[in-house]
């Protein structure tokens, strides 16, 4: 299964998704090819050293990522794509519309993950399954008072106050993500 991060420049908030979801999967990562792009990167540049540090703070492994930039391509052949911002993700569905039902923002696809009653995922058996059952069932789950409840604040050039909250934030949806693939896996 491909799982796809998108944000803006792919420096902070998407490598840092990619790299703690493949530490929160644990060995059940290799059962998964997990990247990142963005939709204004520059193709090649190093991961921000502050996102980096959050990166590393939270058992990630940022020393090898470099940038690239989010072609139709790469997001048409992805399972699931996972979005900083709801402009992230209709980027992405801009480049490939029919990745508009495996397309979510980190938070909302843990959101409704959260929201879903425990038998909705009973007969759910592989990754795929889960991101099918998920896109079919978001409409259940009541959404946030405010949309942008399911976006991730950008940190880049900001304090590190934010890149702590930020990293904090993706960690617990991702760890909730992880915890849902790793049972249907």
């Amino acid at each position: 299964m491909r799982i796809l991060f998108v944000c803006s420049g792919n420096i902070c908030r998407s490598p840092l998704g990619a790299q703690v979801l493949q530490e929160r999967l644990g060995p059940a990562a290799s059962a998964h090819v997990i990247e990142s792009a963005g939709t204004i990167a520059d193709d090649g540049a190093v991961m921000d050293g502050a996102a980096a540090a959050q990166s590393v703070r939270l058992g990630g492994h940022p020393e090898a990522h470099r940038s690239r930039y989010l072609t139709e391509r790469i997001a048409g052949s992805a399972d699931l794509v996972l979005t900083a911002e709801r402009s992230h993700r209709s980027a992405a569905v801009q480049l490939a519309p029919r990745a508009a039902k495996r397309a979510f923002t980190i938070k909302q696809f843990a959101r409704v993950l959260d929201g879903l009653e425990p038998g909705d995922l009973a007969d759910v058996h592989s990754p795929e399954a889960l991101v099918e059952r998920v896109a079919r069932l978001r409409g259940t789950v009541p959404p946030p008072a405010d949309p942008a409840d399911d976006d991730v604040d950008d940190p880049y050039r900001r304090a590190e106050s934010t890149h702590v909250r930020v990293a904090d934030e993706i960690d617990t949806a991702l760890t909730t993500i992880a915890d849902a693939l790793r049972a249907v896996s």
